[in-house]
């Protein structure tokens, strides 16, 4: 069954995309939601007559896509998240997580628009990528870094100078007899 995007849907297509879908997801899903339309020669004639009247239109977009996608280009993020001893975060870092830390670099940006391919539970590097338009994509590096200070750490630094502070104190007492 063919159809007419209405807006963007994840992993289908854009606005104004004709698409090809099962019956079943068109007709039960996109089609009563609002999502689509069915691509009969009228609609697909309308269709044509709005992009060409919209193309200077969508020219700008894509150039304020463009813009922003080059401002996004050489961002890095560190993003902090509670972790457990064993280097593993408590819950996920997600696409809101990348969105707050871009915001606070001063970019905003949709949280819808950003996507992360794997899951990201462990401390370290990865990439999301943040989707402007169609045809402009940029992937953003970024790092999760412990946000709590592991206690293991901390032990063996403490043990250290307290053997080594009674070895110094011991012969400056038995030199301060001496000098009586």
């Amino acid at each position: 069954m063919k159809i007419i995007l209405k807006e963007d849907v994840a992993n289908l297509g854009y606005k104004d995309d004709v698409v090809e879908v099962k019956n079943g997801y068109g007709r039960n899903y996109l089609i009563p939601q609002g999502k689509a339309i069915l691509a009969t020669p009228s609609a697909l004639k309308v269709l044509a007559e709005n992009l060409k009247q919209r193309a200077h239109k969508i020219a700008k977009i894509k150039a304020d896509a463009e813009a922003i996608a080059a401002t996004l280009a050489g961002v890095s993020l560190t993003i902090p998240a509670k972790v457990s001893e064993t280097g593993t975060i408590y819950g996920s870092v997600s696409n809101i997580q990348v969105a707050e830390a871009l915001e606070a670099n001063g970019h905003k940006v949709d949280r819808k628009i950003i996507s992360i391919k794997e899951t990201v539970k462990q401390v370290g590097q990865y990439v999301a990528t943040v989707r402007l338009h169609k045809e402009v994509a940029v992937e953003i590096p970024f790092e999760v870094v412990a946000e709590n200070a592991p206690v293991v750490e901390e032990a063996p630094v403490e043990a250290a100078p307290a053997v080594e502070a009674p070895a110094v104190e011991a012969p400056a007492q038995e030199e301060a007899p001496a000098a009586e």
